[in-house]
């Protein structure tokens, strides 16, 4: 293996459901290796940072209960692996999620309450453009989309949309109520393999 290579940064994508293959094909377009996690044996080499696909939230935590990837996983985000969360993600990561009557955990990481399903079936789905902090106009599309109620204090809101929050950073962690992967603008991936090349 080329020197080159081995700095390629390892990414693990969470792909138990959802929307993973998408972010594995753009990150890999900005030179990163992906690895899939499905089990909790796949977390045993290093990893420089994560994605949580947008999907199913309830599902993705009862898969990340019964796989026994829950506790690793949160215990890796709490350390400071740098994640990226679309959608789905973003409500695992957040501390209080409204609409969520899920008997399976968050990993509680991000201090926001995140509203599930925020735009109900009518606008279920929808395309715009908003301004991201550091970045300026970006496209967004949001399919059946939560948004963030509150933050606390030191989460740096990145983008809003229609006045609600739809975009964050706290340390490590990026998260977003839609999904960049399904577009061509890959400055939101780069961004995150900055942070976890930082």
């Amino acid at each position: 293996m080329s020197a080159r290579a081995a700095k390629r940064p390892q990414i693990g994508v969470l792909a138990l459901q959802g929307a993973f293959l998408e972010h594995e094909k753009m990150l890999a377009r900005l030179g990163a290796n992906c690895r899939e996690l499905r089990e909790k044996s796949d977390l045993e080499a290093p990893l420089d940072g994560l994605v949580l696909p947008g999907g199913e939230s309830t599902t993705q935590k009862k898969l990340l209960t019964d796989l026994g990837l829950y506790e690793p996983l949160r215990e890796k985000i709490a350390q400071g692996l740098p994640v990226l969360a679309t959608c789905a993600g973003l409500i695992l990561l957040a501390r209080n999620a409204t609409q969520d009557h899920s008997p399976y955990p968050s990993f509680g990481t991000l201090p926001v309450r995140v509203r599930r399903n925020a735009y109900g079936r009518q606008l279920g789905s929808f395309s715009t453009t908003g301004e991201i902090k550091g970045l300026g106009a970006f496209p967004m599309r949001f399919i059946r989309a939560p948004f963030i109620e509150e933050t606390a204090p030191e989460v740096d809101v990145l983008a809003r949309v229609d006045g609600n929050i739809v975009a964050v950073r706290y340390q490590h962690q990026i998260a977003l109520a839609f999904h960049p992967e399904l577009g061509s603008d890959t400055r939101l991936h780069a961004a995150f393999l900055s942070l976890a090349a930082s």
